[in-house]
């Protein structure tokens, strides 16, 4: 049986200096207040760390290779069928406002020698892996002209690799 937040068992202990200390962490989402535990906390920030980090890094893999590259600020209303600004996230703790919430994450431009453009969207997902809703984006744009090509940008076997696959083929429609 799972236990709501304020059923569980908020335990305290002594840290290495003598004080003090909870195993769980007060959490204020979507207007309420919920306990998370500490090391939940701590793992989603690593996550978050290097998640940025690996998108930079595609981010110059493809600007390395003469793509012009900017962050794509628009979503997908999948109900409603069209394309939509993306919300914009705000974060109480750090203070800020985070803009750049579209799906995919980039939309990279290359000129051709006749004045027209290749035009990709770039998903950025360390393990590669589309949730379902993400797919159905992708299916999306490519069906209605917005990008060319979609590619998923994931780590590569080997450290430091980094792999592009092209959404067609894995996962399009056959």
């Amino acid at each position: 049986m799972k236990k709501s937040h304020d059923e569980k068992r908020v335990e305290t202990f002594e840290n290495s200096e003598g004080e003090l200390e909870t195993t769980h962490k007060v959490v204020f989402e979507e207007g309420e207040t919920k306990l998370k535990s500490k090391s939940s906390v701590s793992r989603g920030k690593l996550a978050r760390a290097q998640g940025g980090r690996f998108e930079l890094k595609v981010r110059k893999d493809f600007e390395e290779r003469n793509w012009i590259l900017d962050k794509w600020t628009n979503n997908v209303d999948l109900v409603e069928k069209k394309m939509i600004i993306a919300k914009k996230k705000y974060n109480p703790f750090q203070k800020l406002m985070v803009m750049g919430t579209g799906f995919p994450d980039f939309i990279a431009l290359k000129p051709r020698e006749n004045g027209t453009y290749d035009v990709l969207g770039i998903e950025v997902k360390m393990n590669g892996i589309l949730s379902k809703e993400e797919k159905a984006k992708c299916q999306w744009y490519l069906d209605n002209n917005v990008f060319s090509k979609i590619f998923v940008s994931l780590k590569g076997k080997k450290r430091g690799e980094i792999e592009h696959v092209d959404f067609s083929e894995k996962w399009g429609r056959k």
